[in-house]
């Protein structure tokens, strides 16, 4: 009789049961969209210009003729989780969604150093918004979000305190790097080299503290604050032992009088290893509110 349940279930002769899915869930986390035959989702490989090297990235174009806002998405140190099922739920949701590596980092040419990694970010949204680039791409130059996790995170605070045309900015329990550096060599050098450097060239955690310790003030993404104040955010923390200093940034905005911040605290690890579907749904649907 089991059996032939089964075989009566895989060919549609009894119907399966309905599963019920959260309402906190998007659908964009577990539906696919329509098949769009004239403007289909793809990939496409880019290389972007910066430095006297051209960087490596992969764009996940969203289905339908766009133009559709971007999202460039900023990974950490050294990248080990790229958030690429975050990119396609993003991309589900009617995005497009830019991923690149940072000089030094993952096959991107040069020598991997922290300072470059905000002239990398800007690189990739000036490559975006060359009309001939979003044209490619399908893409609007005039809404672009900039997403990172953990050292993505800093990366995404900076470059917005910076570029006010950027739509909003969303920080994955990001890290201050100028708290980094303001902490004792033989805290912070250990801290680094726990990290799995082998996917970064030319560097070292001794060289990584050198540029920290001599960059903490410029690095400290607490005092781009003021520069924050008129951006949407969203910062979402985790129980990864970095969430105080992620605190303190929307503090200070807050105290500054800036209301355009969310802010989400989950129980889980720096990697939302078992909340992967909960960051997925939070993201899209803050991402949904600047359209």
């Amino acid at each position: 009789m089991r059996h032939g349940f089964l075989l009566a279930l895989a060919f549609g002769v009894i119907a399966a049961p309905a599963i019920a899915v959260p309402p906190e869930i998007d659908p964009a986390v577990y539906t696919d969209p329509a098949h769009d035959a004239a403007h289909p989702a793809r990939m496409e490989v880019i290389h972007v210009p910066v430095g006297g090297v051209a960087i490596n990235g992969v764009v996940y174009v969203a289905a339908g003729a766009g133009p559709h806002p971007v999202v460039v998405l900023c990974h950490g140190l050294p990248g080990n989780e790229k958030n690429l099922d975050l990119a396609q739920a993003i991309r589900r949701a009617g995005w497009t969604v830019i991923t690149f590596n940072y000089r030094g980092s993952w096959g991107s040419p040069g020598s991997y150093r922290f300072a470059q990694d905000l002239e990398d970010a800007n690189a990739v949204i000036a490559y975006v918004r060359a009309p001939a680039n979003a044209a490619a791409l399908n893409a609007d130059p005039k809404r672009i979000v900039v997403v990172g996790h953990s050292l993505g995170g800093w990366v995404t605070a900076l470059t917005a305190a910076h570029d006010k045309a950027v739509l909003g900015a969303a920080m994955i329990s990001p890290g201050n790097l100028g708290a980094i550096g303001r902490m004792p060599r033989a805290t912070a050098v250990p801290l680094l080299r726990d990290n799995g450097l082998e996917a970064l060239a030319d560097t070292s955690p001794e060289t990584m503290y050198g540029e920290l310790s001599a960059n903490a003030d410029a690095f400290d993404f607490v005092r781009a604050a003021p520069a924050l104040l008129a951006m949407p955010l969203l910062v979402a923390t985790s129980d990864d032992g970095l969430a105080p200093q992620a605190d303190a940034l929307v503090a200070a905005i807050r105290t500054a009088h800036g209301a355009k911040v969310t802010t989400l605290h989950v129980a889980t690890d720096h990697s939302w290893s078992d909340h992967r579907i909960r960051l997925e749904s939070e993201v899209i649907r803050w991402l949904a509110a600047l359209k």
